[in-house]
C-alpha cells in the first residue's frame, strides 16, 4: 500500500476514516471474546485456526485456552507460530538457543538486572523497542507452561486502537510521535562493553503490510525523548490515553496450556510470588520479524 493511499496517513482523512469506524464496529467489548479453546496448539484444526485468526484480525490479538497444560515442549510455540506463518524468530540475547526464551526468575549473568526475569510488575511495552529497524518485533506468542502461586497477572493493548484515540484528541501528537528521533534507548552498557548501541526511531510507523507499528516502553528512566514541546505534549498524551478508565485493556492471568499470540500489542505484568510450590513462574516467549498471516 502507497503511504498516501493508507489510513495512517495524516493527509487522507477519508481512508482513515472508513478504517476507523470498520475497526470500531468489530471491536472486542470483552476479553471472553478474545478466547479461543483449542486442543493441542501444535495442531489446530481448521475451526480452531479460523477463530484465532478472526480474533487476530479484529484486535491483533487472541487468547487459546489449550489442552497441554504444564507440558514444557517448546514446539508448541514453535509450531503455533508457523501456522500463522511466523517463522523468522529474533535471537535476542535472553533467549535460548532457539530463540524461545523461557521466561522465568533467573539470576544468572546473563540475566540479572533485567526485569522479565525477576518478580517485579512490567509497565506497558512493546517487544523489541530497543531493537534496530531491520530487527522490528512484529509478533510474539507468550505460552504459561507454569502459573505462579500469585499475580503475573497480564495487561493487554491493541496498538490500533492507542493510535485510534490520539489521532482523534489532536493528530498533531501522531505527527510528533512517526517522527524518526522521536524516542531513543540508549546503549546497553556492561562493565565498559556495549552489547547494544543506542536505538532511536518513531513510535508510530507504518510496517509490514502497511499496516500500524508501535514501539514503545513506559520505562521513565534510561529512555530519550526528542526534545521538542510537540513530543512532549505528545508523550504526554500519549500516557494519558494509556492510564484512562476507557481505554480498552484486556487482562487475563494465564494458566497452563494457555497462552496468547498477537501482533505486538502493548502489554505489562503485575508483580507475582511464586511461594513454596515446586512448580514456578514459567512461560516461553517467541518473537518474530513476522506479522500473522493473513492480517
Amino acid at each position: 500500500m502507497r503511504r498516501h493511499d493508507s489510513p495512517l496517513s495524516l493527509e487522507n482523512h477519508d481512508a482513515y476514516a472508513a478504517w476507523r469506524e470498520a475497526k470500531l464496529a468489530r471491536y472486542p467489548s470483552a476479553i471472553e471474546q478474545l478466547i479461543v479453546e483449542v486442543n493441542d496448539p501444535r495442531r489446530l484444526s481448521d475451526a480452531e485456526y479460523g477463530a484465532v485468526l478472526e480474533r487476530c484480525e479484529r484486535a491483533n490479538m487472541a487468547i487459546y485456552v489449550g489442552r497441554t497444560g504444564d507440558d514444557p515442549d517448546k514446539d508448541i510455540p514453535r509450531l503455533l507460530g508457523e501456522r500463522f506463518g511466523l517463522h523468522r524468530l529474533d535471537h535476542n540475547p535472553g533467549a535460548d538457543d532457539d530463540a524461545i526464551t523461557a521466561v522465568k526468575i533467573q539470576t544468572d549473568a546473563l540475566h540479572r538486572g533485567y526485569i522479565p526475569y525477576t518478580d517485579r510488575p512490567i509497565a506497558w511495552h512493546t517487544d523489541g523497542y530497543y531493537n534496530a529497524p531491520k530487527r522490528q518485533i512484529n509478533a510474539f506468542i507468550l505460552h504459561c507452561v507454569h502459573a505462579a502461586a500469585e499475580g503475573g497477572d497480564n495487561g493487554l493493548i491493541d496498538p490500533e486502537m492507542v493510535y485510534l484515540r490520539l489521532r482523534d484528541r489532536d493528530p498533531a501528537h501522531i505527527r510528533a510521535l512517526m517522527e524518526a528521533e522521536a524516542m531513543s534507548i540508549p546503549p546497553n552498557v556492561v562493565d565498559g562493553a556495549e552489547l547494544r548501541p543506542v536505538s532511536t526511531g518513531p513510535v508510530f510507523s507504518q510496517g509490514a503490510r502497511g499496516r500500524l507499528h508501535m514501539r514503545y516502553t513506559d520505562r521513565r528512566r534510561n529512555i530519550d525523548w526528542y526534545d521538542d514541546s510537540a513530543t512532549t505534549a505528545a508523550v504526554t498524551a500519549l500516557r494519558e490515553v494509556l492510564e484512562a478508565e476507557d481505554m480498552p485493556v484486556f487482562r487475563a492471568r494465564l494458566q497452563p496450556g494457555w497462552g496468547v499470540i498477537c501482533n505486538n500489542v502493548l502489554h505489562s505484568r503485575t508483580r507475582f510470588t511464586n511461594g513454596d510450590r515446586d512448580s514456578k513462574r514459567l512461560f516461553y516467549r517467541a518473537r518474530y520479524y513476522d506479522r500473522i498471516e493473513g492480517t
